[in-house]
Formats: C-alpha cells, sequence, structure tokens
C-alpha cells in the first residue's frame, strides 16, 4: 500500500515556496470542490488536499514533516500522524480565507458549509466582535472529552469575549493554566524516539490526560 506524501498530493517538490504552495491548494480546492466536482472520490481527495496544504504551509509542521521523510522516506506519513492529530494539523490554518475567497468568486458555499459536510458535526465555527476587533477561529472535538483549541494566547478583553461566547454558546471551557502534575509514565522505545501523544489516566486526580512527548526524550 502506497503512503500519502504532502507534496505529492499538491504536485509539489520540496523546494516549493510558500505562494507555490498556496496557488497549488487554490488550484486543487477549485477543481475538486463538492458544489464543482460532484465525483463520488472528490469529496476524499479534497480531504488530502486540505490537510497536505495545512501542513505544508505551516513553517513548524512542514519542518518536522521534511525531518521525518528523511528519516523514515514512504513511510513519514504515518509517523507524522501518530505525532499531530487532525486537530492538531488545522489549527492555525488559513484555508478558511482561501475557500472564502474562492466562494465568492465562483459563487460555491463557503467554508462552513463545506467542512461540516467533509468532517462532520465535530467541527464548529465561531465568531467574536466588538469595536475594533474581529476574528474567526474554529473548534473541533475528535472523539469523546477531545477538544481542540486555537493555538494563541487569550488574554485582555478580546480573550475574554472569545472565552464567554464558547461558553455560552457551547457550554466549552477554555482550560487554564494550573499547577504541573509529576508522576511516572512509561513509554515505548518507538515513541520515545519518535515523539508523539498518548492518552494516560491519572490517578490522583481521577483524570484522563492527553500528554505530548517529546522526540529523543
Amino acid at each position: 500500500m502506497e503512503e500519502k506524501d504532502y507534496y505529492r498530493t499538491l504536485g509539489l517538490d520540496r523546494s516549493a515556496g510558500r505562494q507555490q504552495i498556496k496557488e497549488a491548494y487554490r488550484k486543487l480546492a477549485f477543481q475538486y470542490h463538492p458544489d464543482r466536482n460532484k465525483d463520488s472520490a472528490a469529496a476524499s481527495k479534497m480531504k488530502e488536499i486540505n490537510e497536505s496544504y495545512a501542513v505544508l504551509s505551516d513553517p513548524e509542521k512542514r519542518s518536522q514533516y521534511d525531518a521525518l521523510r528523511q528519516q523514515f522516506g514512504s513511510s513519514a506519513y504515518g509517523q507524522f500522524r501518530q505525532t499531530y492529530s487532525e486537530q492538531d494539523i488545522f489549527r492555525g490554518s488559513d484555508i478558511h480565507q482561501i475557500f472564502e475567497e474562492i466562494s465568492k468568486v465562483f459563487g460555491f458555499r463557503g467554508f462552513d458549509d463545506v467542512f461540516k459536510e467533509s468532517y462532520g458535526t465535530s467541527y464548529r465555527s465561531f465568531e467574536f466582535q466588538k469595536p475594533g476587533a474581529f476574528g474567526r477561529m474554529f473548534v473541533s472535538s475528535f472523539g469523546k472529552g477531545q477538544t481542540s483549541y486555537p493555538k494563541f494566547p487569550l488574554g485582555g478583553n478580546v480573550g475574554k469575549l472569545i472565552k464567554y461566547g464558547l461558553k455560552k454558546k457551547w457550554g466549552i471551557e477554555w482550560p487554564e493554566k494550573g499547577k504541573d502534575l509529576n508522576d511516572m509514565i512509561t513509554i515505548s522505545p518507538d515513541l520515545a524516539l519518535t515523539g508523539g501523544k498518548i492518552n494516560y489516566f491519572f490517578r490522583k486526580k481521577s483524570k484522563e490526560l492527553l500528554v505530548n512527548i517529546p522526540s529523543g526524550i
């Protein structure tokens, strides 16, 4: 079985710059947009394109993926997905903006409708606005009790507004920093080498935690 490759999915080579990556994504997003392409395989292809762009357009994710390609070759995708969940991959992406541009020009459905159709009810968008501030983010839940939060600080008045909106609309409590928790966890040699996330039950607090293991620990 052939492993997925983010560069091959977008038709790019490893030297592609950010603008080339964005242009390749725009072209393919238009080609496989569900309002234009009714082929049964188009939806699956669209998800592959979205994931590939979200990774390669992010310098940090791309750098880690490239390092895995050097180390594992054609198995890099599987190794990468052991570390990055679907919500991790899309966190911070500008896919929303590109989709909205395409929808305005060609009259297609926008980002919210397409992502809900492709990723199910786990996807939810959230807009916040006040005088002098406006923004949009998406919160997604993949599996029981696992919620993805955008990666940026929520301080000041805008942060308070976002937290209030999330709690009022969906009952989502934004995680706050607390005291460090200390315990001993046994992990496999492979996980210690490559890094990744594991579910861990913290008995002292009777809570299940998602723990991030750094590579080479």
